[in-house]
């Protein structure tokens, strides 16, 4: 286990800037725990972090709104799930840009969906910044002060690696269950 985390604090400012482009959930929280532990600088994944996450949404807004034709055609099995994004927006209004980044399974349908639309680049920008600077914040200071619960759950999954499996399934099949029942057609 020690080896894992020294390569992850060898590589985890790469690593958590690529995962950030498009979520970095999980990579956050690990760099908080690894910045607990002592191994990377806490501001400085906060940061990357941010600036990781809010490039990757201007860049899914920018491909949405100038390059249709590719991501229409990308999208094409994901109708439904841009569908419920577009619900989405105008059931919440600019509130879902702030609260997307926290919610798993829209992350990166919303800003796709804003930039199909007409909406206003300057206003999303702020709002992506926003955004992003509070998910960093939360994420990597709560991480970071629960990393001592963090690493002793990492330590009993490491003795019992059977739990992990299990974790894995109920948690995929919640969300599975959810964007189903959210996607669903409704006559």
């Amino acid at each position: 286990m020690e080896d894992t985390f020294s390569n992850l604090a060898t590589y985890g400012y790469i690593g958590l800037f690529l995962y950030s482009l498009g979520g970095g959930f999980i990579a956050l929280v690990g760099a908080g725990v690894l910045s607990f532990m002592g191994k990377m600088d806490l501001s400085l994944s906060i940061l990357i972090a941010f600036i990781a996450n809010a490039l990757g949404d201007f860049l899914l807004f920018y491909m949405a709104r100038y390059q249709k034709t590719m991501m229409i055609d990308g999208l094409r099995k994901h109708r439904r799930k841009l569908a419920l994004a577009h619900i989405m927006m105008k059931k919440n209004g600019s509130w879902i840009i702030l609260i997307q980044k926290f919610v798993y399974g829209i992350k990166t349908l919303i800003p796709i969906a804003i930039g199909l639309t007409k909406y206003d680049f300057k206003k999303f920008a702020i709002l992506n910044v926003l955004s992003a600077g509070a998910w960093a914040l939360i994420f990597g200071l709560g991480s970071y002060y629960s990393g001592n619960f963090l690493v002793k759950v990492a330590q009993a999954v490491g003795d019992k690696p059977w739990i992990a499996p299990i974790i894995l399934v109920v948690f995929g099949s919640a969300l599975w269950f959810y964007m189903k029942h959210a996607t669903k057609r409704r006559n």
